[in-house]
């Protein structure tokens, strides 16, 4: 990912500045600015540090594919004035994605597997789990299929051969 010091922008992969015919808006100034696809949004509540939240928004997004190489990043005084948060948090969190390198993740079954997830979730709200027992049930769930798929059972002493997780 290229940052642009001078303006305060990162653009996701290694495209050139001003490359590509992305929405276009017009700031405050009157001149044309490239609109971002992304809006940072913060949890006081979370425990995650400001940048890390920022970086794993941007990560997100790449998997998801609402963000692709070469798609520019909101400016630093637009992210400062939107939060209200030190600029140096957010030049943090994109020279820790500049460090990363960051490219898309390929996943070209990613709708069939939404729909999928998505039946998964009316079957637990029909079943009545709200929505923190569905993220215990998934997080659970998920940390059972590596521990499984990496031969390590370290939870409730189970052998390393047993295949039934523990919910």
């Amino acid at each position: 990912m290229d940052i642009d010091k001078g303006t305060g922008t990162g653009r996701v992969g290694l495209s050139p500045a001003g490359a590509g015919d992305g929405d276009r808006s017009t700031a405050p100034s009157g001149r044309a600015t490239a609109a971002s696809p992304i809006e940072f949004r913060l949890d006081a509540a979370s425990g995650v540090p400001t940048y890390l939240q920022l970086v794993h928004q941007v990560e997100h997004a790449l998997r998801l594919g609402y963000l692709k190489p070469g798609d520019q990043l909101p400016k630093v005084r637009d992210v400062v004035a939107s939060l209200a948060i030190n600029p140096n948090t957010v030049l943090k969190a994109y020279r820790d994605l500049d460090i990363k390198g960051l490219s898309q993740v390929a996943l070209p079954e990613l709708t069939a597997l939404r729909r999928s997830l998505a039946g998964w979730l009316t079957t637990a709200d029909t079943a009545g789990l709200d929505e923190d027992g569905m993220v215990a049930l998934f997080t659970s769930a998920l940390r059972d299929f590596y521990e499984r798929r990496s031969g390590s059972r370290t939870r409730g002493g189970a052998a390393s051969g047993e295949t039934e997780g523990v919910a």
